[in-house]
C-alpha cells in the first residue's frame, strides 16, 4: 500500500492511497492539472481512481470534488451532510449530483482490496470525520487520517493509536498565532476546540501515547503564518525528551510539505 501527499496545507488539501487493486483519494482540495500530474509522476492515471472520500466542506479540501465527480465519474463518499455542505459551497461550481455516494459516520466500506472506516472528528465545518484505511489480506499495512481537528476527541484516539501510519494535524505554533497578525476572532476560532491542533497538544499527545505498532508520523496542514517546519519539529523532539523515550524507540516524523507533493511511500 502506498500513500502520497499531493498538498497539505490551507492552499489546499489532497492525499492519495492505493494498492495494486485499488487507488484512491482522501481530499480533493487542489486543482485536476495538479493530481493528474501528481498521479502521473507515480504511473497512475485519474481513470485508475475508484473513489474519494471527503473529510469535510471547506474549499480547501474540496475545490475540484465535483469535477471529479460528475466530469470523471468517480464516485465521491462521506457523510450527507458534508456532501450537502459541498453543493451549498458558492466556490464549487460544479456540484455532486450522480456521483454521490454515502458513508455513514463510524461504519467501514469494503472497497476493492480497502476497508475504509470513517470516525467522528470536531471541526468548523458542517461535519467532519477521520479516516483509517487497511489493506485487507494485510492488515499491517494501514493508515489513519485525522487532519482539521480542533481537540483529539475521544472517538479519534483509538483509530490513531492502533495505524502503523498517522497523519495528524500539528498547524500553528500558539505563541506564533497570538503575537501574529490574524484578528482577534480568527484566533479565537483556531485555539477552540473545533478549530486546529498546536503543535504542542499534538506532540504531547503523541509523545505521552507512544506505541511501539507506530512506524511513521506524518504532521499535516501546517498553517503558512502561524507555523515552520523546525518548530514542529523541535516540539516533538521536546515532548519525547520529556517522555524520556529514547530515539529508537520513536516513529519516523515526516513533516509534510504545504504545496507540494512528497515521493510516495510504502507504507
Amino acid at each position: 500500500m502506498k500513500f502520497c501527499s499531493f498538498s497539505s496545507g490551507s492552499d489546499g488539501n489532497c492525499y492519495y492511497i492505493g494498492t495494486d487493486t485499488c487507488k484512491i483519494l482522501i481530499d480533493a482540495g487542489i486543482n485536476v492539472k495538479t493530481i493528474k500530474k501528481d498521479l502521473q509522476s507515480m504511473g497512475v492515471t485519474l481513470q485508475d481512481i475508484s473513489a474519494v472520500f471527503l473529510t469535510h466542506d471547506h474549499y480547501d479540501h474540496i475545490a475540484s470534488v465535483g469535477t471529479l465527480g460528475e466530469t470523471y465519474h468517480i464516485p465521491i463518499y462521506s457523510t450527507d451532510t458534508i456532501l450537502n455542505g459541498v453543493n451549498r459551497c458558492y466556490k464549487v461550481t460544479e456540484k455532486l449530483y450522480g456521483c454521490r455516494r454515502n458513508h455513514t459516520k463510524g461504519t467501514t466500506m469494503e472497497i476493492w482490496d480497502l476497508f475504509v472506516t470513517s470516525f467522528q472528528v470536531y471541526h468548523d465545518s458542517s461535519d467532519c470525520v477521520g479516516y483509517y484505511i487497511e489493506q485487507k489480506g494485510a492488515p499491517e499495512n494501514n493508515i489513519t487520517i485525522a487532519t482539521d481537528l480542533g481537540h483529539i476527541n475521544s472517538e479519534a484516539i483509538p483509530f490513531i493509536i492502533k495505524a502503523n501510519n498517522i497523519v495528524i494535524e500539528s498547524n500553528y505554533d500558539e505563541e506564533m498565532l497570538l503575537q501574529g497578525p490574524y484578528p482577534l476572532f480568527l484566533k479565537q476560532r483556531i485555539l477552540s476546540q473545533s478549530g486546529h491542533l498546536a503543535n504542542h497538544i499534538t506532540a504531547r499527545f503523541l509523545a505521552e501515547n507512544n506505541q511501539e505498532n507506530w512506524k511513521r508520523i506524518f504532521l499535516c496542514h501546517l498553517s503558512n503564518k502561524n507555523n515552520t517546519p523546525e518548530r514542529v519539529a523541535s516540539m516533538l523532539k521536546a515532548k519525547y525528551d520529556e517522555c524520556s523515550i529514547p530515539e529508537q524507540s520513536r516513529p519516523e516524523f515526516i513533516i509534510l510539505p504545504r504545496t507540494r507533493p512528497i515521493d510516495a511511500i510504502d507504507l
